[in-house]
């Protein structure tokens, strides 16, 4: 006979559960990368080909986090987590059957849409599920696995290259995804009755999914395409075009009067910024370690996963200071501790070598950690519960905007402070300097970041 698990036994499988949709969503981007130049010769295809096996991912998640949420408050978070999952497993499945470069690539944004719902929805339910008391432990193990996830991803997505080839990387996301949906069938609870009431605002989505491509192909394709001027104008066009369509629905996918709310225009905003600034170390990182100091293959990589191993290293005792301390005070100490190592890199010598990059690195992610447990745990504490799964799509929603931006942005300010010819002519003083200006600008975020956040992050008042 067997004995249904005890009350806290069943919490910590539910949180298994949810901590497994912010490790695979993570993973299953970062693991991607590595497999393009052994796709190249794989399917005969070239780069710009290829490159839209990671891009799918990133435009599926991307465009539907915010829908994938709204669609959680409607129909319950729970049935559309487990459907998440098992459409990010489906995809997996495909992607490692894959017979050609374009089914691959259709697998592929088959997973970045369960991905969207699991990275939504998952952090929705963890504010329901977990005692407040104990919110920022669990939004600390959240960002734990999730930096986990990326870290482990080129990692682990090289030996498997390695020695069983590229489907291999695909494939070993099924069984994960399998272990996540098992876990949560069983352990999370039920939903309540679907909000039938209120219908899904088809239309909204749809603007919001397209005006989200276009401004994400812009900055990733357009300059390649020579398209990324119309394709800016085409997000600014869906733009204005889903701002009306929300004036006029009963039930719109998007509150516009919720988003005028201080607090939640605050934390989106730190949030994009914090993103850009942290998208400037995985960007520009790489050159400098190479061309500035001269790192190996192997070094690099180690050198890579300090910063992710800083924030899985942190992440947890960062959640245990949200509980103590409040997440307005961490938080707020996040932003400055990030702000000071970035200021860090931009006035670090050259001749500080690896030390003098590595040390304010360890700083600037670590104090990332203690942001990353604070924001959600703050956000989600202010909000009713049935707006719960919007808001966490709105806050994934930030920071994939900011990531996207920050590549474009920081790219275009660390060319742009390269002598003319580029980077092939330029020495390693001349792309140290350059990574400088970078975090020049970065600091300047920050500190618009923190301003933001010591003016409007008061402490929130629970829903009543």
């Amino acid at each position: 006979m067997t004995h249904p698990p005890s009350p806290a036994a069943a919490g910590r499988s539910a949180l298994a559960a949810l901590a497994l949709c912010a490790l695979l969503p993570a993973l299953g981007t970062s693991i991607a990368n590595v497999a393009l130049p052994t796709l190249v010769q794989a399917f005969g295809s070239r780069f710009e080909s290829v490159q839209w096996v990671v891009l799918a991912h990133l435009l599926a998640s991307t465009t539907l986090v915010v829908s994938a949420g709204r669609l959680g408050d409607l129909l319950g978070r729970r049935r559309l987590l487990l459907a998440s999952i098992a459409l990010f497993g489906l995809g997996s499945g495909l992607a490692a059957a894959a017979p050609g470069l374009w089914s691959l690539v259709a697998a592929r944004a088959l997973q970045g849409a369960g991905a969207a719902g699991m990275m939504a929805l998952g952090l929705a339910l963890v504010a329901a599920a977990v005692p407040a008391q104990r919110s920022g432990q669990a939004m600390g193990l959240m960002a734990t696995l999730s930096a986990f996830g990326t870290a482990l991803g080129p990692a682990l997505g090289g030996l498997l290259l390695a020695g069983l080839g590229w489907r291999a990387l695909f494939l070993l996301q099924l069984p994960l995804a399998l272990l996540a949906l098992g876990l949560a069938v069983r352990f999370l609870p039920a939903d309540g009755p679907a909000r039938t009431a209120e219908r899904f605002d088809a239309l909204g989505a749809l603007l919001l999914a397209l005006t989200l491509a276009a401004y994400a192909l812009a900055l990733t394709q357009g300059a390649a395409w020579g398209l990324r001027g119309p394709l800016l104008g085409l997000a600014a066009l869906g733009l204005a075009l889903f701002v009306w369509a929300q004036r006029r629905v009963a039930a719109p996918l998007v509150n516009l009067a919720q988003l005028r709310a201080p607090r939640l225009r605050a934390q989106l905003l730190a949030t994009a910024l914090v993103a850009v600034v942290l998208m400037t170390t995985l960007v520009l990182g790489p050159f400098h370690l190479v061309h500035s100091l001269g790192l190996d293959a192997a070094g690099l990589g180690l050198a890579m996963a300090v910063g992710p191993a800083c924030v899985a290293l942190v992440g947890w005792p960062a959640g245990r200071a949200v509980d103590r301390w409040g997440s307005a005070a961490v938080g707020r100490l996040g932003l400055l501790g990030m702000l000071l190592a970035s200021t860090g890199l931009a006035l670090a010598p050259l001749a500080w070598g690896l030390a003098g990059y590595l040390g304010p690195l360890v700083a600037l992610t670590s104090s990332y950690a203690l942001f990353q447990a604070a924001t959600p745990s703050a956000l989600l504490a202010g909000v009713a519960p049935m707006q719960r799964g919007l808001v966490s799509g709105l806050l994934n929603l930030a920071r994939n905007l900011g990531l996207v931006s920050g590549a474009a942005l920081m790219g275009a300010v660390f060319v742009q402070a390269l002598p003319s010819g580029g980077l092939g002519r330029a020495g390693p003083a001349e792309v140290a300097a350059a990574l400088r200006h970078s975090f020049v600008l970065a600091s300047g975020l920050l500190l618009l970041a923190l301003a933001v956040a010591w003016a409007r992050l008061a402490p929130p008042r629970p829903p009543a």
